[in-house]
């Protein structure tokens, strides 16, 4: 999810020179677009299996918690890359970690080509965590000084939007592309990662031209993994509001994990473009919700996205047990767009509770509890299925949903009554 890359410490606004030189904005500018598509390209190829599952199911014989066994290998890169290396951009610079970044996804790829079987999949998807955890963080910070170069008179709303954009679009993307791939093209479980390799070839060398933005000859400090912290001014606040991105983030692992099956096995489409694009519009719901919620207050933000989470969960539950492929997409349009406000509205009140030298520990936290959200649900439905149907085991994590958001509604709503002290 976007904007939550550490602050830079490095002023990166142009200084007046004495003799004439040549203006970097335009390098910098084009180095903002490349980032932004080097950022969407890796987020796009993090999503690429979620149409493809049904392929490894019938190839492989992969029950559904076997899925979302493969999936959650990706969420522990995520985690493990975000808090043991995702900060260290403003230590080695901005290019450094990309081009890591763009390592581990090229690994990754070669991974999914050469080595098909599980555990193939299995180190594969962990190498793609690595270099999404990477790349995030690194590429929002990076965005952001480009930024600041190219248009000084400007503040950071464009690349804000840049961000959310390159974020959730590039997770909209890859479900799409692969999907369109699998449907028209020989080799589904081949091609999309073949495309992907050759887009992060091409990436590394265009990396090579952007302007680096952290000034490295200043001394590195000791190494440390990133700090997690919750802040004692409003911690209430803080445990409800990081309940709200767990729930946002776990209708995003289940449109990236075993919402295909509903898809094909439930609902009876067998289609890889229709379960990529099922997953491709409920991303770009999130992502557009974001965007229009620019200038919304933080709590309003959270009021209305979770009710669309909550809302959009019991219709794509209806959608699968009535067999109505219409009402599950509309569900997950809506739950998509309640979670892209829920997190935002979290994001927003986690930073805006801690003081500025604690922000990023605060933000580190609030990450921490949300990716938990995008793997352990999803687990749990994978664990359900070995004893129920997929559609009882949806049906139980629409139940646990719903009285999550309730409490969370219920919990913000009596903090906010009560006064402060």
């Amino acid at each position: 999810m976007p904007l939550f890359a550490n602050p830079s410490r490095h002023d990166t606004s142009p200084t007046p020179s004495p003799t004439p030189a040549p203006a970097p904005a335009p390098r910098h500018d084009i180095g903002f677009w490349l980032v932004g598509g080097v950022f969407a390209a890796a987020m796009a190829f993090s999503t690429i299996p979620a149409p493809l599952y049904g392929y490894y199911r019938e190839r492989d014989g992969f029950s559904t918690f076997m899925i979302t066994v493969i999936f959650a290998a990706y969420g522990v890169g995520v985690i493990a890359s975000l808090f043991l290396a995702g900060h260290t951009s403003d230590w080695f610079g901005r290019r450094r970690l990309i081009w890591a970044a763009l390592a581990a996804e090229t690994t990754a790829a070669v991974i999914f080509l050469v080595w098909p079987a599980l555990p193939g999949l299995l180190v594969a998807r962990v190498a793609t965590g690595v270099g999404v955890g990477l790349v995030t963080a690194t590429a929002t910070a990076h965005m952001g000084e480009l930024h600041a170069v190219s248009r000084p008179g400007q503040g950071p709303a464009r690349a804000d939007r840049m961000a959310v954009l390159a974020n959730l679009g590039g997770l909209a993307l890859g479900p799409l592309v692969a999907g369109l791939l699998a449907q028209y093209v020989a080799h589904p479980l081949t091609v999309p990662y073949l495309v992907f390799l050759v887009v992060f070839v091409v990436a590394a060398g265009l990396v090579w031209t952007v302007p680096e933005t952290v000034d490295l000859g200043s001394p590195r400090p000791r190494y440390r993994p990133q700090r997690v912290s919750i802040p004692a001014v409003g911690r209430p606040q803080y445990y409800a509001v990081a309940v709200a991105a767990f729930a946002a983030f776990s209708i995003l692992g289940l449109f990236t994990s075993v919402s295909s099956g509903f898809v094909s096995g439930t609902l009876h489409h067998t289609s890889p473009l229709l379960s990529g694009s099922i997953t491709f519009v409920v991303f770009g719901a999130a992502a557009t919700a974001q965007i229009a919620a620019a200038g919304v207050p933080a709590d309003r933000q959270l009021r209305v996205g979770l009710a669309l989470v909550a809302a959009g969960v019991l219709i794509l539950t209806g959608g699968v047990w009535g067999s109505s492929l219409a009402l599950f997409v509309v569900g997950g349009v809506l739950a998509g767009a309640g979670a892209g406000l829920s997190f935002k509205g979290a994001l927003s009140t986690a930073a805006g509770l801690a003081l500025p030298e604690s922000r990023s520990e605060a933000i580190a936290g609030l990450l921490l509890v949300a990716f938990i959200g995008l793997v352990l649900p999803v687990v749990g439905i994978g664990v359900a299925t070995t004893s129920v149907s997929l559609p009882s085991a949806l049906l139980g994590f629409a139940t646990g949903l719903l009285l999550v958001t309730a409490a969370v509604g219920i919990r913000l709503r009596s903090l906010a009554a009560s006064p402060p002290n």
